[in-house]
């Protein structure tokens, strides 16, 4: 699918800007679900290795304790052995390799954390295979309120109604190198060029969402960003 889908890609964004080829890349990328899974294999650490420990607090995720202590998130999960997050409880000790105190002394000065978009069930988890293809982020089927948030600040710099098998897609560049995606959404209400706060309602769903967070064109595990 990959193969004849980015040289008619290329010939289109040939005289656009940069930025205008790093979203259709992306755009490409994330309807070429069949593409590799992103799962992070798990190591132990050396024994010598120096360290401390960061008890982790309800509401926190892996990608702030990695702000935290201004170290490399995918370092930070491989050497924690961190398969499923969803099994991580509060509480938990978070081994941080390399350092002797926090980064930042008070945590809750840092700013732009990630929110859930939506609250309900994940049906289909990062990596796993839906509808013959392998997920590049999350499926959550909602409860009841079916309002999608933005699950962080950032400028809309793409919407398209009819996104391929993902229906109505918004994405929203958070100006750090990191976007999220939105996707099988029934009403949107925001466009292109829109500068969005956190938690402002940009869509609603009526089956379930399809949520992404990427670094570049490189799909990352949400829940490793999300409290």
């Amino acid at each position: 699918m990959v193969e004849w889908q980015l040289p008619k890609l290329y010939m289109a964004v040939r005289f656009r800007s940069p930025a205008f080829v790093t979203l259709a890349l992306l755009c490409s990328l994330i309807m070429a679900g069949c593409a590799s899974s992103q799962y992070v294999k798990t190591v132990s650490p050396p024994p010598e290795t120096p360290g401390i420990y960061h008890r982790l607090e309800r509401g926190e995720s892996l990608w702030k304790i990695s702000k935290i202590y201004d170290i490399d998130l995918d370092r930070l999960v491989k050497v924690n052995r961190i398969i499923d997050v969803r099994k991580i409880a509060a509480g938990r000790l978070i081994f941080i390799p390399g350092r002797l105190k926090e980064k930042h002394q008070n945590t809750n000065e840092l700013s732009g954390n990630f929110i859930w978009p939506l609250k309900g069930k994940i049906i289909t988890a990062f990596g796993e295979t839906h509808d013959h293809m392998v997920n590049k982020g999350i499926n959550i089927k909602t409860y009841s309120k079916n309002h999608v948030l933005a699950s962080r600040s950032g400028k809309v710099v793409f919407f398209n109604e009819n996104f391929n098998n993902y229906g109505k897609t918004i994405i929203i560049d958070h100006q750090d190198g990191l976007m999220s995606v939105y996707s099988k959404n029934s009403k949107v209400y925001v466009k292109a060029g829109d500068s969005i706060k956190q938690g402002t309602t940009i869509a609603e769903t009526d089956t379930y969402l399809h949520f992404e967070i990427r670094e570049g064109s490189i799909a990352k595990n949400p829940l490793f960003y999300l409290p």
